[in-house]
């Protein structure tokens, strides 16, 4: 072998030939895996580069450190989009939890009212002007409206009701309304937590014309389960509303007589209405017995 041939092509190979067959020589012309810009840079620079942390490594890097080296090294492929891919997948699989969970819990309370304020609606005339004590999130209100024809109204000590009812403020004292106006009160749940019931069933007589209807939902302690899930309900809104006052049927009987109310109906209710509180309760109907029974203010 001459020393030309040996420099220039191999063994073999035509003069002028070089040692890769041509076939593969317009691979060398493939753009390299990372596109390094045409630079000039001096010794210590080449030393600094090489120094630093490969692409395997970097994912060990604080994030931080991460972002610092990609904007120092804008040319070295960044694996941001490797790393946020199974975190967008696991947002994205939480967020719709949370979502499907919201939607039955909205699903339930909307339904639930629905069904009280179609047991409701089979007791008040329809046509009648109704005040909803303790409205909470309006819905019984808003579905009841419907029913009746009328806007029903819900008072309640929060700031506005989730449902679109004719919502007026209560502070605690007077209900927000005018003297003898309304066919029928609803009471769902609330007497209960009222820090002085006398002062809500004489303002019950103000607003109520007379033979009005007073529709109430109670909570009745019966036996030791029945305390212990109404000590757990005091203990979750003693914070918001103050304690809560559990009475006994009989007792019931003796305050709606002394404050001018006549009992009309009451009926049992089931314990399993709410899977949450499985506690009796009943539903009592009482009737205002008219402004002659009145006591002074």
């Amino acid at each position: 072998m001459s020393a030309k041939g040996g420099a220039e092509g191999g063994a073999g190979s035509p003069a002028g030939q070089p040692r890769w067959g041509a076939g593969q020589w317009p691979a060398r012309s493939a753009p390299p895996l990372v596109s390094i810009p045409p630079t000039t840079m001096s010794h210590v620079r080449a030393i600094e580069l090489s120094r630093a942390p490969s692409a395997s490594h970097r994912s060990l890097l604080p994030y931080q450190g991460l972002r610092a080296l990609t904007s120092t090294y804008p040319w070295l492929p960044s694996d941001r989009h490797a790393v946020a891919i199974p975190f967008n997948s696991i947002d994205r699989l939480l967020h719709g939890i949370r979502r499907r969970w919201s939607r039955e819990r909205r699903r339930r309370k909307v339904g639930r009212a629905y069904d009280m304020a179609l047991e409701i609606a089979r007791v008040i005339p329809y046509g009648s002007e109704v005040l909803d004590v303790g409205c909470g999130n309006g819905f019984i209100a808003h579905h009841l409206s419907a029913m009746l024809g009328t806007s029903v109204v819900g008072i309640d000590l929060g700031s506005s009701a989730d449902a679109p009812i004719d919502y007026r403020r209560y502070h605690g004292a007077e209900f927000p309304a005018e003297d003898n106006s309304f066919d029928a009160l609803l009471l769902c749940y609330v007497l209960h937590h009222a820090r002085d019931l006398r002062v809500v069933l004489r303002e019950m007589r103000r607003v109520l014309r007379d033979g009005g209807l007073a529709l109430i939902y109670e909570d009745i302690p019966q036996g030791p389960w029945d305390r212990f899930m109404c000590s757990c309900h005091d203990r979750q809104w003693r914070k918001r509303t103050g304690p809560c006052t559990f009475r006994g049927h009989s007792e019931w009987w003796a305050l709606f007589d002394s404050s001018g109310f006549e009992l009309i109906a009451e009926r049992q209710l089931s314990r399993w209405r709410n899977l949450m509180h499985p506690v009796s309760r009943r539903l009592y109907v009482v009737r205002h017995r008219g402004s002659s029974l009145l006591t002074a203010r």
